[in-house]
């Protein structure tokens, strides 16, 4: 409800919008919802407000694409964000239940090591959100860049959306960091099993779409195809700010701690 309501409705009425002096301000308000829900995402300890800080940067992002008049592309966005998004929900709500309902990040830990599939299911969803290539949310978001580096804005936009596309990448790792590489912690979690199966199944099937529907419904839902004519650094510009984002945040994240791996590798001394 939180993403439907309001964008499906603007790209609905989209035609009564245009030239409107509501529209330059909506990009403005919606650039900033974008760079200040990813700038939140990065101070917060709870898990799911953090998945939902960064629902709210992506639905600023569709905002921002629907009020530069290119409503096809923020439905697109909207669908493929819906696969990994929901995926990633469903992941956070298996690891906050099986931690007797803990949602703090730092009480967690090991994750991978206990609950394989489930953290397999977070980090494919994780890395969909972050827009690395050929998985659903790269088609749309970086058709969505592109787009942004086509058009004849000012710096301060342009600046706007590739900062908070660096953003997402940067609490990604950082949730990645406390999840899977961090230390099994031994506070609240004694239940971690991987076994709820009705769970394991609609995860999988989440996966799957969020692994084809990027290509397949850009396949499907344009009736041409965009002409994207940049120069190739222009090009490149969305995977360097993801590079940058992610040492960036291994470099935040990184908790100087000696992990199961680590700890069992010195064993072999």
């Amino acid at each position: 409800t939180l993403v439907t309501a309001g964008v499906y409705l603007l790209i609905r009425f989209n035609m009564m919008l245009v030239d409107m002096i509501f529209l330059k301000f909506l990009l403005l308000l919606s650039g900033l919802t974008m760079f200040m829900a990813g700038i939140s995402a990065n101070y917060e300890f709870d898990l799911k407000k953090i998945i939902a800080l960064s629902t709210l940067s992506q639905l600023g992002l569709m905002m921002s694409i629907l009020s530069m008049g290119m409503p096809d592309l923020a439905f697109f966005h909207l669908l493929t964000h819906a696969m990994f998004k929901a995926l990633l929900f469903m992941c956070a709500g298996v690891v906050i239940h099986m931690m007797n309902d803990i949602q703090d990040i730092r009480y967690m830990g090991g994750i991978s090591f206990y609950i394989p599939l489930t953290s397999l299911c977070l980090n494919i969803s994780n890395l969909a959100l972050c827009g690395i290539p050929f998985l659903a949310g790269f088609y749309s978001k970086d058709m969505i860049l592109e787009m942004v580096s086509m058009s004849n804005l000012n710096l301060m936009i342009f600046f706007l959306y590739y900062f908070s596309t660096g953003l997402t990448m940067f609490y990604t790792v950082r949730l990645l960091f406390y999840l899977m590489v961090n230390d099994y912690n031994l506070m609240v979690v004694y239940n971690l099993y991987d076994e709820d199966y009705v769970m394991l199944k609609s995860m999988f099937m989440l996966l799957f779409m969020s692994l084809i529907v990027g290509s397949f419904l850009s396949w499907m839902i344009f009736n041409y195809p965009y002409m994207i004519y940049l120069p190739i650094n222009m090009k490149m510009m969305v995977i360097y700010v993801m590079l940058m984002g992610l040492f960036l945040g291994y470099l935040v994240s990184n908790m100087k701690i000696y992990s199961i791996n680590k700890f069992l590798m010195t064993y072999n001394l």
